[in-house]
C-alpha cells in the first residue's frame, strides 16, 4: 500500500510538471502539438522521470541511515527538466514504435495509436517534435544554471546531458536492431544487447541522471548503475511475458503482436516458463544492488518488485 501511494505521489508530480511543456496556443501547426500532447500525456506509469527523482531523493542526503524526506516536501527543482525530458523521448519512442513500419499497433494505453488517431505523417513529425523538445527542455536549464543560482552544478548538469544523448542514440540502435532482425534466428547475446539497447539504456541513464545531478560519488552512480541495468533488462523481459499471456483488456496492448512479426524474444528464446526464471533472478540481482542504502532505497526495492510482478 505504502509503495502504491508513493507512486502515485511521484506520478501526479511528473504529470503536473509535464502539463506545463503542452502548447495549448492557436497557431497553424495547432493539430502537429496536439497530436504531441496525446501521446504525453495520455498516462502511463511514468517510471522513466519517477527513477530521475528516486535516485535523486535517494543520494542528496550523503547519510544512507536516515529515512528519505517526504516525497511531497523534496525540492526537485534541479532534476525535474531531466525527468520530463526523459519523459518526451519515451514518448518520441513509442509513437514511432507503434507505427506499421515497426510494431503495428492499433492501441496504446487502451487508445487508438497517434498514427490512428492522427494521421502516419503527423504521428511521424509528433514523435520527432517530442525529440527536439526534450533537447530544447534541458538546453535551456544548462543556460538558466549558468545566469542563476545553480551555476555550481553546471558541470554535473553537461554530464547528464552527454549522457542524454548517448542513450537516445543506444535506443534508437536498439530498435533498429529489433526491427531489422525480426524473424531471424540470434543469438542470447545479441538478444540481451538489443534489450540492453531498445529498453535498458533509458532506464540506466534515468538512474544516473539523478545520481549526476545529486552529485554523488563514483561510487554510488556505478553501483546504481548496475541496479539500473537489471531493471532495464527485467523490464523488457516482463514486457516479453505480457505479450504472450497478459490481457489486453489491463495491458492496453494487442496481445501476442510479438510472435505474429516474429520478434526474437526472452519468451521465444527460453520458453515462458524459462523467462519467467529468467525475470526472477535479475530482480534479485537488482535489488542486491540496494543493500548498502538501507531504509532510503526502500522505494527503488519496492520499484525493482513492481516492474517483476506488474500486469501491464
Amino acid at each position: 500500500m505504502e509503495f502504491k501511494e508513493n507512486l502515485k505521489k511521484y506520478q501526479n508530480i511528473v504529470n503536473s510538471e509535464l502539463e506545463k511543456y503542452t502548447r495549448n496556443e492557436k497557431c497553424p501547426e495547432e493539430i502537429l502539438n496536439r497530436s504531441m500532447e496525446y501521446s504525453l500525456m495520455a498516462g502511463g506509469k511514468r517510471l522513466r522521470p519517477i527513477l530521475v527523482l528516486a535516485t535523486y531523493q535517494l543520494l542528496k542526503n550523503d547519510n544512507y541511515s536516515k529515512t528519505n524526506c517526504n516525497i511531497e516536501n523534496c525540492d526537485f527543482e534541479e532534476c525535474m527538466p531531466f525527468a520530463v525530458a526523459i519523459e518526451m523521448v519515451h514518448n518520441f519512442s513509442l509513437i514511432h514504435d507503434d507505427l506499421p513500419e515497426i510494431d503495428n499497433d492499433d492501441l496504446r494505453h487502451g487508445k487508438p495509436t497517434n498514427h490512428k488517431q492522427f494521421n502516419h505523417a503527423t504521428a511521424l513529425l509528433a514523435g520527432d517534435g517530442l525529440l527536439n523538445q526534450s533537447y530544447i527542455v534541458i538546453s535551456n536549464e544548462i543556460l538558466y544554471s549558468i545566469k542563476n543560482q545553480y551555476k555550481e552544478n553546471f558541470e554535473s548538469k553537461v554530464r547528464a546531458f552527454q549522457e542524454f544523448t548517448v542513450a537516445v542514440d543506444r535506443m534508437i540502435a536498439g530498435e533498429y536492431l529489433d526491427t531489422e532482425l525480426e524473424g531471424q534466428n540470434i543469438s542470447k547475446e545479441m538478444l540481451k544487447y538489443i534489450h540492453e539497447n531498445k529498453t535498458g539504456a533509458l532506464l540506466k541513464l534515468c538512474v544516473r541522471m539523478g545520481a549526476i545531478l545529486a552529485n554523488a560519488s563514483e561510487k554510488d552512480i556505478e553501483k546504481l548503475s548496475i541496479y539500473a541495468e537489471k531493471i532495464g533488462l527485467a523490464f523488457q523481459i516482463k514486457d516479453d511475458i505480457l505479450s504472450e499471456e497478459g490481457d489486453e483488456k489491463i495491458t492496453g496492448k494487442p496481445v501476442g503482436n510479438d510472435k505474429e512479426l516474429g520478434k526474437c524474444t526472452y519468451v521465444s528464446y527460453y520458453g515462458l516458463d524459462g523467462a519467467k526464471e529468467e525475470l526472477n533472478k535479475i530482480t534479485k540481482e537488482a535489488i542486491e544492488q540496494l543493500e548498502n542504502y538501507g531504509e532510503k532505497a526502500k522505494f527503488l526495492k519496492q520499484l525493482a518488485e513492481y516492474i517483476q510482478n506488474r500486469n501491464k
